[in-house]
């Protein structure tokens, strides 16, 4: 039977079952994959996935409570669209200086409260310019929550009393999750295999009853219960290759499209690898390429060979006219900390 089921994953290929969907959460199975790829979606949907966040801050005027520093961080902290994130530069990789259209959204803040009440300042009183990439990036999320806690105003800002007033300007570029947390386009991703340890992966510390203290989760009913004649399973050698993802997003993607996103981020650099391993054809410089010699093309630690009888020199040590460490004619190479072992005719003393 086992043999039969790695056939049949061969076969099949990597296969999606959807099993809900809304606006900010996706619930799926992915089924034929390994391990290491389904990790590797997850962490990648998690950290390299690009979005659009507050990366600068100019304030005019600021007379709340809150430090400038405080306000900026929590204007960085709001999620912003980034459905058309494809077509917003890298700011590193524009031309300009600074910010511009291409690479760059930029908001606007301007409020002062005039009544005796506290003023809230939310996230949709920022106002988003003409001069960005696209329609598609920059503007606040505003919806959040369900039910009594869902709010059409978006994050709060702070809150000014009478004669309070803060004006300032904001910078929005694209970035991703590995730089900072605020380029995350996910709240939190769900991930679990093997939901009846039948693989005997994880050992649970328990006290008295383990099947009462550790409760199967709901993608326990998507497996196969074990046969009761079978007694206890037993830890076997054998991978996964079912895996339940709950992916649940702060709003800035549909998440769809951050699973889409994070499959070709893999893809890109998957692309990479490949790229830098043909580099070993004629004219290129990978696998077959230049490279420094290796211990067996060298006598010992510093015995010379005729094509090494100088030492292997590096462009650095060729310049400043050091030995390398690799041996030269009799001393070998040094060190700032004193004399190497490698290049001693005889090796080790």
């Amino acid at each position: 039977m086992d043999g039969m089921y790695d056939m049949e994953v061969e076969d099949a290929g990597p296969t999606i079952k959807i099993r809900n969907v809304s606006s900010n959460n996706v619930d799926f199975v992915l089924s034929s994959v390994t391990l290491p790829f389904a990790n590797s979606l997850r962490r990648v949907m998690l950290t390299e996935v690009p979005t659009m966040a507050i990366e600068l801050v100019e304030i005019e005027q600021n007379t709340s409570v809150l430090p400038d520093e405080f306000l900026a961080h929590r204007l960085g902290l709001i999620p912003l669209s980034s459905s058309g994130i494809a077509g917003v530069a890298l700011s590193r990789e524009c031309d300009c200086d600074g910010y511009c259209g291409n690479c760059s959204a930029v908001l606007m803040l301007s409020v002062r409260c005039t009544s005796e009440e506290i003023m809230g300042v939310y996230a949709r009183d920022l106002v988003v310019s003409d001069d960005r990439p696209n329609e598609d990036v920059g503007s606040p999320v505003l919806g959040s929550g369900t039910g009594e806690t869902k709010s059409t105003s978006g994050p709060l800002i702070c809150k000014l009393r009478r004669g309070q007033e803060i004006r300032l300007k904001c910078i929005a570029k694209r970035g991703v999750a590995k730089e900072h947390a605020k380029w995350a386009p996910t709240a939190a991703i769900g991930f679990e295999y093997d939901p009846l340890n039948k693989l005997r992966h994880t050992d649970y510390w328990y006290e008295e009853d383990p099947k009462k203290e550790w409760p199967l989760s709901k993608n326990a009913a998507e497996e196969e219960p074990y046969a009761a004649e079978h007694g206890e399973p037993q830890a076997q050698a054998d991978d996964p290759t079912r895996f339940y993802f709950d992916v649940e997003t702060t709003g800035v993607l549909d998440p769809d499209a951050v699973v889409q996103s994070g499959i070709k981020v893999l893809q890109n650099k998957l692309a990479d690898v490949i790229k830098e391993l043909n580099r070993g054809e004629p004219g290129g410089q990978g696998m077959n390429g230049a490279r420094s010699p290796s211990r067996m093309e060298i006598d010992g630690y510093g015995g010379a060979t005729a094509r090494y009888a100088g030492g292997y020199e590096s462009t650095y040590q060729r310049d400043q006219g050091q030995g390398s460490v690799w041996g030269g004619q009799q001393q070998g190479g040094s060190t700032p900390y004193g004399a190497t072992p490698y290049g001693q005719p005889n090796g080790w003393r």
